[in-house]
């Protein structure tokens, strides 16, 4: 399988994207752009769990239900979630329904607003990598690096879950802490 994939305007691609529209969008003006604020950062932190054994597509699709039914994704709003609100999520068809990655959510949102402000944002890109050579194929993307299994460590030594470093290495790709882009790609820099 070719690791870029022309699209009909001409624009070559990272494969993965395919053809479907929201995809291509999310790859032009998203992934892999620096992603700062802590309020964003628990938003991709929260979103990249609830994808964790499932499809990329699926959770962006559901994201503006995710947004308005997690308060925009404010830490302090999410923090005061109590068990009504995990039933209100429960069953809420526009989510995932998930009771451990809802939990995991409201939890991981309190040990946010423990932090100063800025402090989730420093932390996690204190794990980014320098630099590296841009990959010319999907083999040579890792699904783990060093600094992703280092940032799922200290974030679950802080109590933080669904931070595996499978799931770190994607927030890292999607948040721009690495660029991704396949050479060749229209986005690669």
């Amino acid at each position: 399988m070719s690791s870029l994939l022309t699209a009909d305007d001409g624009r070559a691609r990272c494969a993965w994207v395919g053809t479907d529209g929201e995809y291509i969008r999310y790859h032009d003006e998203e992934w892999g752009v620096p992603l700062h604020g802590d309020r964003a950062l628990f938003e991709k932190l929260s979103l990249e769990g609830f994808q964790a054994g499932l499809s990329w597509i699926t959770i962006l699709r559901k994201r503006p239900r995710f947004r308005e039914v997690f308060e925009g994704f404010d830490p302090a709003k999410v923090a005061g979630f109590g068990d009504d609100d995990v039933e209100r999520l429960m069953t809420d068809a526009g989510i995932i329904r998930n009771r451990a990655k809802i939990l995991a959510t409201i939890g991981n949102a309190r040990l946010v607003t423990e932090m100063e402000s800025g402090e989730l944002d420093n932390f996690m890109w204190s794990f980014a990598p320098p630099v590296g050579i841009r990959p010319r194929s999907f083999a040579e993307v890792p699904a783990v690096t060093a600094e992703s299994t280092a940032m799922s460590k200290a974030l679950r030594a802080r109590g933080f879950r669904f931070v595996g470093a499978t799931t770190m290495y994607a927030l890292m790709q999607s948040g721009g802490m690495v660029d991704d882009h396949i050479e060749g790609c229209w986005r690669a820099h």
